[in-house]
């Protein structure tokens, strides 16, 4: 009697505490976020921050979805198709003149991914040497603004460049000399084209005519930024939390890439995290950078108007 009597009384005991019996346990709150692209090491903190339980730590259950062939990663967010996504910060900005909600929370790399490319025995030695010569570009926003702003840095003139649109057959394009350079990304193609012994020259933007800007950024809707501010800050702590630990132990991070994605190769993505890490800081905005970047996206035709930074990025977080 006295056995069932204490048990009685320590069950009761326990169904008042937090986390103990039926009314206590909270589940985590569901959430999606859509990448940028197919998965690759740039992404590999949000995969280290999922399969290290910091999402769920904080009370998330994330699920991570790859664009398809057409997605509109902007036009998602402000539909509400999707809670979170890696944009373009350019995108970003375009998005918001075109009267999308979207708002910028974090970014996710601290500098330009974007670099043309040529071979590197070619006529094109510097920026300036493009003049007289075909760049394929791939009708990203500042596919061409990059390439006139690092002609005009290196003493040259954009208008003796000929750009034509080759979409995302960057390596393919330079390896068959279609061209005689390509914009790309000096963190998957350039890495590509130098595993396969390519020798290759990189003109990566911010080093030759552009502003040191964050390329890609972690955004969500102005909707959910207001009505749900709790999984927001969640979501966006985890994900800097993620991106400390990749800083940290990068070969357990990249472990969790590929667990993730097994078909990814190995040594392709550790080259790439190694190329990369450095441009990973978990950090928030700075807004001096943001404004430089909004001017010089205004200056150069991919904005129409100046962009309000202070509406278009969280910079609380």
């Amino acid at each position: 009697m006295r056995w069932a009597l204490a048990s009685s009384l320590l069950a009761l005991l326990l169904a008042g505490i937090p986390g103990c019996g039926g009314g206590g346990v909270h589940e985590p709150q569901s959430t999606t976020l859509l990448l940028d692209s197919r998965p690759n090491a740039v992404q590999a903190g949000i995969y280290a921050a999922k399969a290290e339980s910091f999402y769920r730590k904080a009370g998330v259950e994330l699920e991570i979805h790859q664009p398809g062939e057409s997605t509109d990663a902007p036009k998602r967010l402000a539909a509400g198709r999707t809670d979170f996504a890696i944009l373009d910060i350019h995108d970003l900005g375009i998005a918001r003149e075109q009267g999308l909600d979207v708002v910028g929370l974090m970014p996710i790399v601290h500098r330009p991914l974007i670099t043309v490319l040529t071979h590197f025995y070619g006529d094109v030695r510097r920026p300036r040497d493009l003049e007289g010569h075909t760049v394929g570009v791939s009708g990203r926003p500042a596919d061409e603004a990059v390439v006139d702003a690092e002609v005009k840095a290196d003493g040259g003139d954009p208008a003796k460049v000929e750009k034509v649109t080759i979409g995302p057959d960057a390596v393919p394009a330079l390896l068959n000399r279609k061209v005689d350079a390509v914009t790309a990304f000096w963190s998957t193609e350039a890495v590509e084209l130098e595993r396969m012994n390519v020798p290759i020259r990189r003109f990566v933007a911010d080093r030759h005519g552009t502003p040191k800007y964050p390329e890609l950024v972690l955004a969500t809707s102005g909707d959910l930024l207001e009505s749900d501010p709790d999984l927001v800050r969640a979501v966006v702590g985890a994900t800097m939390r993620g991106y400390r630990f990749t800083a940290l132990q990068s070969t357990k991070a990249l472990q969790d890439l590929l667990a993730a994605n097994p078909s990814l190769d190995e040594l392709e993505q550790q080259e790439q995290l190694t190329g990369v890490a450095y441009s990973m800081h978990a950090i928030a905005f700075q807004p001096g950078v943001l404004r430089e970047w909004a001017a010089w996206d205004l200056e150069n035709g991919i904005l129409e108007r100046r962009l309000d930074i202070e509406s278009a990025f969280d910079l609380e977080s």
